[in-house]
């Protein structure tokens, strides 16, 4: 079946996670992430991620400190799990010092703090999760405050740190972050396309749909309703319809249909209209879209 997720995954991972970008970015170790989900603790796969990281192991100071970098210790938490080694959960603690907005502090943060067990990690994701004031009154995010524009995977990053963080916190004494996830998750429902997609501005219908916008959004209501905080009567729907349109446009090599470039703020609303798309394999959109059927395998 095109769009059984269990096959996708596994066309996603036989193309996805199997080398290191340089300088290593986000979308190779989310990769990762995705090829360790699916495989379940399969020693073949868990050897060849170790040698691929093993390099950045013996280095960590190395990796540069920018965001799309930081954000290279997403798997960590597996790989520790996997082999028992403690330098991965020593990895995720050196990235997890050096977080960053949204997903990268979602991950990195709630993570450092379920294997460390140590609150300061929680604490200042609390912290942050609740400083951020670039929520409109539409329930949206702005990208920032010097670019005040719906960007589709802006929302998605928003969306995803918040289930991210919840995934590893827990709802207990997060329960007003899970009720601001929720209203944004609301807010993004409203603007889905027909086809289950979002859009490049996500309340812009005239802008070209985004998949990797859509897989993050899937990825974070999946683990909304694997984690409890969301309700199956009313996001499953959301789900399966976010699930099929963007099955629906990976192909049998894992080419991807629309994936924005790389994209920091921009200076006008015009500007993200015209940013450009990839269309064929990605890796930014690749990764995302692995998780994303990995998750929906696991339902």
């Amino acid at each position: 079946m095109k769009t059984d997720p269990r096959h996708v995954a596994e066309r996603l991972a036989g193309i996805y996670g199997h080398g290191v970008d340089s300088p290593p970015t986000y979308p190779t170790w989310v990769a990762f992430l995705g090829r360790l989900g699916l495989a379940g603790g399969d020693a073949e796969v868990v050897a060849d991620i170790v040698r691929l990281v093993e390099p950045l192991l013996a280095k960590p100071h190395a990796l540069p400190a920018t965001p799309h970098s930081l954000a290279t210790a997403c798997f960590a938490d597996q790989l520790l799990a996997a082999t028992g080694d403690s330098r991965y959960r020593d990895f995720l603690v050196h990235q997890a010092n050096r977080f960053v907005p949204f997903f990268f502090a979602g991950s990195l943060l709630g993570r450092a703090h379920a294997v460390t067990g140590e609150t300061s990690y929680r604490d200042r994701l609390l912290v942050f999760l609740r400083s951020v004031d670039t929520r409109q009154p539409n329930g949206l995010y702005w990208h920032c405050r010097a670019s005040p524009y719906f960007w589709g995977r802006g929302n998605a990053f928003a969306a995803l740190g918040f289930a991210q963080a919840l995934s590893h916190l827990g709802t207990a004494g997060t329960e007003d972050l899970a009720t601001t996830h929720e209203e944004h998750l609301c807010a993004l429902a409203d603007h889905q396309d027909d086809s289950g997609l979002w859009r490049q501005i996500v309340d812009d219908p005239s802008t070209y749909l985004e998949h990797s916008a859509t897989t993050m959004v899937g990825v974070a209501i999946a683990q909304g309703l694997r984690g409890g905080w969301l309700s199956e009567t009313r996001w499953r729907h959301v789900l399966e319809r976010a699930w099929t349109g963007a099955a629906a446009r990976i192909g049998a090599r894992g080419e991807l249909d629309q994936v924005c470039v790389g994209t920091g703020p921009l200076d006008s609303r015009e500007a993200y209209v015209q940013r450009p798309f990839s269309t064929g394999t990605d890796s930014r959109g690749g990764a995302m879209a692995l998780w994303f059927a990995v998750e929906m395998s696991q339902r």
